[in-house]
C-alpha cells in the first residue's frame, strides 16, 4: 500500500474503527474522521490528538485527494454525505476489514474469531504475550483493563487480531495460529442462514497456514483447513485443552488444572470470574502454548488479567449487592453469561436489564431470547436499539416480552430505566446489550453505592 499523509475514517468511534485510527497516529500520520455522536471513546481519541466531529460535513475531511486515506465501515449508511463526497472525487477509499488485512500482512498473525467469546480470548491472548515480556501488537474489539486501550503496539512481528464474521471481514485475514470460538447464526441480515454462517468461518479456517484452535464440536475439520487442528473445552476431556478440577473460592474465582497434550499446569486462575471466562482463558492458553509460550508465562498471565471493559465487567461487589455489565447481545451470549452468574451465585436473586440490538437480530431470534432471559428472576426489557437499522414493521421489544416465563419481568423505555431501578430491591443486577445500554454504566453504579 502507499504512503499516505492523512487518514481520515468515517465512523471513526467504532471499537475496530478506534484501534487502527490509533495505530495509525502512533506511526506518525494526520488522523482525523467522523462520528455519529460523541462517545468516551471519541473524547479519548481526541485526548491523544486525533480530531473528531459529529457532523456529517465535507469540509473536515482533508482536500489533498492522493495523499489521504479514507477508511469507512459498513455501519455508515451508503447514502451519508461524506461517504457519497469520497467517492464522487476519487479518494483511496478502503473498509475498516480491508486496512486491517493490510497491516497484518507478513506479520505472524495470532487471530481470534466466533459469534461470541472472541474479545475477551483475544484481550487475554494479547495480555499473555505483554506480561511475560514477548510482546505484540493488538487490535481488539473491546477496552483492554490492563491497558486502558484496544490498540497494543509492539517492535516484534506478532500481532493478535480480533477476526470479526461482520460483512465477512475476517476473510481479509491469513493467520499463522487460530481460534474459533464459535460458529452460531447471527448477523443473518448479510448472511441469511446458519449454513452460510459456517460456510463463511470454514472459508477462514482455509486461509490458517499453521494451527486452527476450534471448540471441541465445532463443524470444521480436516477437509476445510491444511492447518493442523486442535481442540478445546471448559470442561471435556476429549478436547486437546481444557479445564479439570474446578472449584470457586469465595470471591467467586474459579481456580482449575489446565490439560493439554503436552502436560497439566494445576491450580490456574483467571483474574476475571466466571466458567466462560475460564472457557475463554483455556483458548487463549492453547494459543500462547502452541506458539511457544513456557507454561509457567501463561499461568502468571492467566491470574493477572484485569478483563475486558463490559465483557462481564464488576462495578459492584459486596454483601448483599453485586452489578455487572455484559455486551452480550445474542441469546447464546445472554444464557451463557447467566449460566456463569448463577454459577458464582448461587441462591441470589438476579434482576436483567436488556436492550435488544438491531431489529434484524430481534426479529430473527425473538424466541430465542425469550429462552435465555427466562431464566432470570426479574427481566427490565427495553425497547430496541436500532443501530445502522431502519425500523421493521411489527418488530418491537414486545415480540421477545411476550413469550419470557421469567417470575416478574416489565416493558420500558430506556429513558424510564433510572426510575424503575430506584423502585427496585437489588441483589444481583446485570445490563446487557450491545447498545447505548452503556451509557447507564456509571448512573447505575452511582445508584447502588
Amino acid at each position: 500500500m502507499k504512503n499516505y499523509k492523512n487518514i481520515y475514517f468515517i465512523g471513526i468511534g467504532g471499537i475496530g474503527m478506534s484501534a487502527i485510527a490509533r495505530y495509525y497516529k502512533f506511526k506518525g500520520l494526520s488522523v482525523s474522521g467522523y462520528d455519529k455522536t460523541p462517545s468516551p471513546l471519541t473524547r479519548a481519541l481526541e485526548s491523544e490528538g486525533i480530531a473528531v466531529h459529529y457532523e456529517d460535513n465535507t469540509d473536515f475531511i482533508p482536500k489533498e485527494v492522493e495523499d489521504t486515506l479514507v477508511i469507512w465501515t459498513p455501519a455508515i449508511p451508503h447514502d451519508m454525505g461524506e461517504l457519497v463526497y469520497v467517492q464522487e472525487h476519487g479518494y483511496t477509499l478502503l473498509k475498516r476489514s480491508k486496512i486491517l488485512g493490510e497491516i497484518t500482512h507478513g506479520q505472524r498473525c495470532l487471530a481470534v474469531a466466533g459469534t461470541h467469546g472472541k474479545t475477551t480470548t483475544s484481550t487475554l491472548t494479547a495480555h499473555l504475550f505483554q506480561d511475560c515480556g514477548e510482546g505484540c501488537s493488538a487490535f481488539l474489539g473491546g477496552i483492554s483493563k490492563n491497558y486502558g486501550s484496544n490498540l497494543l503496539v509492539s517492535r516484534n512481528d506478532v500481532i493478535v487480531a480480533e477476526a470479526d464474521e461482520f460483512d465477512r471481514s475476517f476473510l481479509q485475514l491469513y493467520p499463522e495460529i487460530a481460534v474459533i470460538t464459535a460458529m452460531d447464526a447471527d448477523h443473518l441480515d448479510i448472511y441469511g442462514d446458519l449454513a452460510h454462517v459456517q460456510e463463511a468461518f470454514r472459508a477462514f479456517a482455509s486461509q490458517v497456514s499453521g494451527t486452527l484452535i476450534k471448540k471441541y464440536g465445532l463443524p470444521v475439520g480436516p477437509e476445510d483447513t491444511k492447518a493442523r487442528i486442535l481442540t478445546y473445552s471448559y470442561d471435556d476431556g476429549r478436547a486437546d485443552f481444557y479445564a479439570s478440577e474446578q472449584r470457586v473460592d469465595e470471591c467467586g474465582y474459579l481456580h482449575f488444572t489446565l490439560n493439554w497434550p503436552e502436560g497439566r499446569m494445576e491450580d490456574c486462575v483467571v483474574g476475571v470470574p466466571g466458567w466462560v471466562n475460564v472457557e475463554n482463558g483455556v483458548a487463549a492458553a492453547a494459543i500462547a502454548l502452541t506458539y511457544g509460550l513456557e507454561p509457567e508465562q501463561v499461568r502468571k498471565g492467566l491470574a493477572s488479567f484485569q478483563g475486558v471493559k463490559r465483557r462481564f465487567d464488576v462495578h459492584v461487589n459486596r454483601p448483599g449487592c453485586t452489578y455487572i455489565d455484559d455486551y452480550a447481545h445474542h441469546p447464546n451470549e445472554i444464557a451463557t453469561a447467566i449460566s456463569s452468574i448463577r454459577n458464582i451465585f448461587p441462591g441470589r436473586k438476579l434482576t436483567v436489564v436488556f436492550q435488544p440490538h438491531l431489529y434484524t437480530r430481534t426479529r430473527d431470534f425473538a424466541t430465542e431470547f425469550a429462552a435465555a432471559l427466562s431464566q432470570v428472576d426479574k427481566l427490565i426489557l427495553l425497547d430496541i436499539y436500532p443501530a445502522r437499522e431502519e425500523p421493521i414493521p411489527g418488530v418491537t421489544s414486545e415480540i421477545i416480552f411476550k413469550d419470557v416465563t421469567a417470575p416478574e419481568k416489565v416493558l420500558i423505555r430506556k429513558e424510564e430505566l433510572m426510575e424503575q431501578l430506584k423502585k427496585e430491591d437489588i441483589d444481583v443486577l446485570v445490563t446487557f446489550g450491545a447498545g447505548n445500554i452503556d451509557r447507564f454504566i456509571d448512573p447505575i453504579a452511582e445508584l447502588l453505592a
